[in-house]
Order: C-alpha cells, then structure tokens, then sequence
C-alpha cells in the first residue's frame, strides 16, 4: 500500500510579501485561503513591493484576531499596529501585481506611516475589495477564477519529501518557509505533485495546474531578512526547465469550505 498523503502545514499570508501564518484550519475560497493576500504594501507608483527587492520585509510578523491583523517588528514585538478587517478607506483607481492592474482601496495614513517607518521607505497599504476582480490567466483557470495580491495563482502545494529532497543536497538545510506554500502534505515521493491533476483535501477538491517557478525570495531567510545564494542555485542544477526553476504546484479551488490539518489528501 502506498504511503497515505496527509495534510501537515496550512499557512496563510495576510499581506503580501510579509511574514506568514501557519494555522491549523482555512476557509477556502476562490482567490485563496480567506485573507490570505488580501493586503498589499505599495511603493508610490502603485507598485507592489516585495522581498524579492526589500529582503527586510521578510522581519514584519503577522498575526490573525478576531477583527483586525496585528503586525510588528521581529525586533519590538510590543509595539503592535492594529488593520481592522473593516477598515476600508478610499479607492484608487490601479494598483500593479506584475502584469495585472485593478482597483483597490487604502486603509489608512496612520497605517501607512507605521509601516513607511518599520521599512525606511515611503510605502502605503491597500486592500482588494470583493469587487476588485483579478482573474487567473485563462491557460490555468477552469471557471474563470479570480486571485487575490498573490503572484497569480490562488494556492502554492508542496510536499515535505520534496523539500526533504532539496535538503540532503545542501550543505545548510532550509526551512518550508523559504517556499512561502499555502498547502504542505506530508506522505508520498519527492516531487510527487508534479504529476498530480484533481485532487481531494478533506471533503474539497482541487485542481492542480501548473508548476511553480522560484525566484530570489527563496533565498531570503525568514528569521534575519538576508540573502543568499541557496536554496535556488542547488535548485537550479536539477529542477530547471527552459529558464524557470520548478519547486511546489500551483492550484485553484474546486470546492468552497473548511480543509484542516490532518485531513487526508487522495488523488482523483
């Protein structure tokens, strides 16, 4: 009999580009995890800003309460700022994810001055209203789907054997969270998923798309906000095709509800 695949990690990532959330349940919905990159941080352009140029995001730590996030510095975890869930203040007509432009709204200036100073740099946050429709690229929607701030797709699935793979070829391991998933299912071969089409997590099912190409975040430590070279250039010499680097799958959502830890992962 074949290993049982099981869900192990489920992590949401409120705003984009900052810490993420493991938790041990997540409503899905068709952009993603409920709140997961809903929030975005923008530069005076509208441009998103990322750690891909701004590595010191990575130390901004988010957490989930009741009504609002909270947010603080790995270095003063005191001194909290609050982002009410409902807090929505005025729209602006584009905000830019790479190629993609759409409306959002601002939260507020006292919100951004906090997070200007946390960063060095002038910066605003923005939410995407349910209005605010963002459509996943037509070669990988089935219904037309919309994304949230993510990079494009609405969920990133990756299992621990691959990453157990990646880490008996590099001379320091490196967490999952260089990987930024949002589904990690322990059980099964490395790079199992790259093969998988439909499947169920729980009750819901899934849709498994396309393959994920890495970048420089992944080489951003999430504990000190530095870079280096690995894990991308060991990733490179074994999971290049063409001129992308290939690590975790892409998927959309089939089903709309609850997926918890624990839940069994089958294969359609």
């Amino acid at each position: 009999m074949p290993d049982s695949l099981i869900i192990q990690d489920l992590y949401i990532y409120p705003i984009k580009s900052l810490g993420g959330i493991r938790v041990s349940e997540a409503k899905v919905e068709e952009r993603g995890f409920e709140y997961d990159r809903r929030w975005m941080l923008i530069d005076e352009n509208g441009q998103f800003i990322s750690q891909r140029t701004f590595p010191n995001m990575a130390l901004l730590r988010v957490e989930i309460g009741t009504d609002s996030l909270s947010v603080y510095h790995i270095s003063n975890p005191s001194e909290l700022i609050h982002i009410p869930f409902a807090e929505e203040g005025e729209e602006i007509s584009s905000v830019t994810v790479w190629d993609d432009d759409m409306p959002a709204r601002l939260v507020n200036s006292q919100i951004d001055e906090w997070f200007s100073n946390a960063l060095g740099m002038k910066v605003r946050l923005v939410k995407m209203p349910l209005s605010t429709e963002r459509k996943v690229d037509s070669k990988y929607a089935l219904n037309g789907e919309s994304v949230s701030f993510a990079d494009g797709m609405p969920y990133l699935l990756i299992g621990q054997e691959s990453l157990v793979d990646l880490n008996e070829k590099l001379e320091v391991p490196v967490p999952m969270n260089r990987f930024r998933p949002n589904i990690v299912f322990s059980g099964g071969k490395a790079f199992a998923e790259d093969s998988w089409g439909k499947i169920q997590i729980g009750e819901l099912g899934f849709q498994v798309v396309k393959p994920c190409a890495r970048c420089v975040m992944t080489t951003v430590d999430q504990d000190t906000g530095t870079k280096a070279a690995e894990p991308l250039k060991t990733l490179a010499t074994y999971r290049r095709e063409g001129k992308k680097v290939l690590f975790g799958q892409n998927v959309v959502a089939i089903s709309r509800g609850i997926i918890k830890v624990g839940d069994e992962l089958k294969l359609q």
